[in-house]
C-alpha cells in the first residue's frame, strides 16, 4: 500500500507539472497567433495632437510687439522645430556617447535559476580497478529539485579595444551631429533673412497693391470706354490697355506671392498660424562690397565650413574602423571571477568562488583578415577622396558666394535708382492730373510703375541678404550661442545681431 501511495504522488506531480507545462506552451502559442495589426483610431490620434499643441504652445514664445530682423532670426532658433530636431539629434549623439563609455568596463554578471526533475538522477558504481559496473551500489548525484544563484566578474580585452574604438567614433559622430546643427543654423538664418524682407514687402506695400489693382481696373474700364467712344485713335487705348493688363497680371502675382510671405515667415519663426504681428523695417540700408581678400576667405573657409569639418570627422571614424579591423584579428584574452550557489542537498560545498583565464583566437579571421583590412582602408580612402573633393567645392562655393553678393549688391543699386525714377515720374503724373494737364490713365499706369519697382526693391534687397548669409555659410560663421532654452532672448538677440553684420 506505502508503495502505491508513493507511486501515486510522483504519477499526479508528474501529471500535474506536464499539464503546467503545456498551458505555458499552448498560451504562448495563442498570445502569438493574436498579433495582429492595430490601426490608430481618432480618438488616440486626436489625444495626441492635443498633447504635441498643447506642448508647442506652451513653449512658444507670444508676440508682444514690432518684430525686428534680429528677432525674427532668436525666435526661429529658440522655436523652429526643424532646427529643434536637429538639437535633438546633437543630444541624441551625446547620449551615445556617455552610454559607449560603459561597454568598456568589466562585465558584472548575475543570475538566477530553478530546476526540477520528476526522477532521481541516479548512477551506477563502476569499479575503478576493473572497470566493471557495481551491482548493489547505485547512487543520487543530484537533486530534483534546486535553486542556483551566482555573481561573476568577466572582461575581456579584445572586448575592450572594440568597445574604445566604437567611443572614439561615438565621439566623432557627436561633433558630425553638431555640424549638422551649424550648417541647419546656417540655412535657417539664410531662409528668415530672405522671407523677411518678402513679408516686410508684404505688410508695407499690400493696401498699396490692392488699391492700385482697383484703380487700375477702373483705369481700364475708362480705356475701354474710350475705345468705344472713339475720342482718340484705337490704337492708342489698346496699347494702353495691353500695357496696364500686363501691369495688372504683375500686381496680381505679386499679391499672390506677398499674401504667403507672413505664413512663411511665421512658420519660420514658431509662431502659431493667423497670429498677427508686424514688421520693423530697418533704418538705412548699407550694404558694402565684401572686405578682405579672397585668400583670406578661403583660408576661413577650408577651417571652419561646417560641411568640409563634417567630412573631416567622417573620415576619422573611417580611419578607426580600420584599427577596429586589426583589433578583431587578435586573440582574445578574457578573466572570470565568480561567486556562486547550488541548492543542491546532495553537495557538500553548496557556495563557492571562481577565477580563471582564457585565450581564444578565431581562426578564420586569418583567412577573413587581410580582405577585412584592405576593405576598411579601402573606406578610409573613399572618405578622403570626399574630403578633398568637398575642399575644391567649397573653395568653388566661396567664390561663387562672392560673386552673388558683388551682383546681388549692383542690382540692389540698380532697384534703388529705378525706383527713385519711378516714384519721380508718379509724382510728376500726380502733379499734372491736379493741374489737369494729365489723366487719370497717365497717373494709374506711373503708380503701378513705381510700386512693381518698390517690391523689386525689397526683392533685391531679400537678394543681398541671401547673398550675405551664403558668404556666411561658406566662411562658417555663425553667432556663438550656448543652450537655447537657457539663453535670454534680449541676450540672444543682441549675438544675432553682432553676428547679421559679420561679413569676414
Amino acid at each position: 500500500m506505502g508503495i502505491g501511495f508513493i507511486g501515486g504522488a510522483r504519477a499526479g506531480g508528474t501529471v500535474r507539472h506536464r499539464a503546467f507545462a503545456a498551458i505555458l506552451l499552448a498560451s504562448a502559442a495563442l498570445a502569438g497567433c493574436a498579433v495582429t495589426p492595430k490601426p490608430v483610431t481618432e480618438t488616440e490620434m486626436s489625444a495626441v495632437v492635443d498633447a504635441d499643441r498643447a506642448i508647442i504652445e506652451s513653449s512658444a514664445i507670444g508676440v508682444t510687439g514690432p518684430i525686428t530682423l534680429e528677432e525674427a532670426v532668436a525666435r526661429a532658433l529658440k522655436q523652429n522645430l526643424d532646427y529643434r530636431t536637429r538639437l535633438m539629434e546633437q543630444t541624441l549623439a551625446a547620449g551615445q556617447l556617455d552610454a559607449s563609455k560603459y561597454d568598456m568596463l568589466p562585465r558584472l554578471l548575475t543570475a538566477a535559476g530553478y530546476s526540477w526533475r520528476d526522477e532521481d538522477n541516479i548512477r551506477k558504481s563502476v569499479d575503478s580497478v576493473t572497470g566493471r559496473q557495481s551491482v548493489g551500489n547505485p547512487y543520487i548525484s543530484t537533486d530534483r529539485e534546486r535553486a542556483t544563484w551566482d555573481i561573476g566578474l568577466s572582461w575581456s580585452i579584445l572586448d575592450f579595444g572594440v568597445s574604445y574604438y566604437n567611443a572614439q567614433q561615438n565621439a566623432d559622430r557627436l561633433l558630425v551631429a553638431n555640424e549638422r546643427r551649424r550648417k541647419a543654423m546656417h540655412n535657417l538664418i539664410q531662409s528668415v533673412r530672405t522671407t523677411y524682407w518678402r513679408a516686410l514687402a508684404a505688410q508695407q506695400l499690400r493696401e498699396q497693391v490692392r488699391s492700385t489693382i482697383t484703380e487700375a481696373e477702373a483705369a481700364l474700364a475708362d480705356s475701354r470706354r474710350i475705345q468705344e467712344n472713339r475720342v482718340r485713335n484705337p490704337v492708342e487705348p489698346l496699347r494702353y490697355q495691353r500695357n496696364l493688363l500686363e501691369n495688372l497680371r504683375l500686381l496680381e502675382n505679386v499679391d499672390r506671392e506677398l499674401a504667403v510671405a507672413e505664413i512663411e515667415l511665421a512658420t519660420l519663426m514658431g509662431v502659431r498660424s493667423g497670429t498677427r504681428f508686424t514688421l520693423v523695417e530697418p533704418g538705412k540700408l548699407d550694404f558694402r562690397p565684401l572686405g578682405g581678400e579672397v585668400a583670406r576667405m578661403e583660408e576661413i573657409a577650408l577651417l571652419n565650413n561646417a560641411d568640409l569639418r563634417e567630412q573631416f570627422y567622417n573620415t576619422r571614424i573611417a580611419a578607426t574602423d580600420t584599427r577596429k579591423a586589426l583589433v578583431k584579428l587578435l586573440p582574445n584574452i578574457s578573466f572570470d571571477y565568480g561567486y556562486k550557489y547550488d541548492g543542491d542537498k546532495y553537495l557538500i560545498n553548496q557556495m563557492w568562488q571562481e577565477a580563471g583565464s582564457r585565450v581564444a583566437l578565431n581562426l578564420f579571421n586569418l583567412i577573413s583578415g587581410p580582405a577585412q583590412i584592405r576593405a576598411a582602408e579601402m573606406n578610409v580612402s573613399a572618405a578622403e577622396a570626399k574630403r578633398m573633393a568637398l575642399q575644391m567645392a567649397v573653395l568653388s562655393q566661396v567664390h561663387l558666394a562672392r560673386y552673388q553678393y558683388d551682383d546681388a549688391l549692383r542690382q540692389y543699386r540698380r532697384a534703388v535708382s529705378i525706383s527713385d525714377v519711378d516714384n519721380e515720374l508718379a509724382a510728376i503724373a500726380r502733379s499734372q492730373e491736379q493741374s489737369q494737364t494729365g489723366g487719370s490713365l497717365e497717373r494709374v499706369s506711373a503708380k503701378v510703375t513705381a510700386i512693381l519697382s518698390s517690391i523689386r526693391l525689397y526683392h533685391a534687397v531679400a537678394k543681398v541678404n541671401e547673398a550675405i548669409s551664403r558668404v556666411q555659410a561658406s566662411l562658417g560663421q555663425e553667432p556663438e550661442i550656448g543652450s537655447l532654452d537657457e539663453i535670454p532672448m534680449d541676450t540672444l538677440k543682441e549675438q544675432v545681431r553682432k553676428s547679421l553684420q559679420q561679413t569676414l
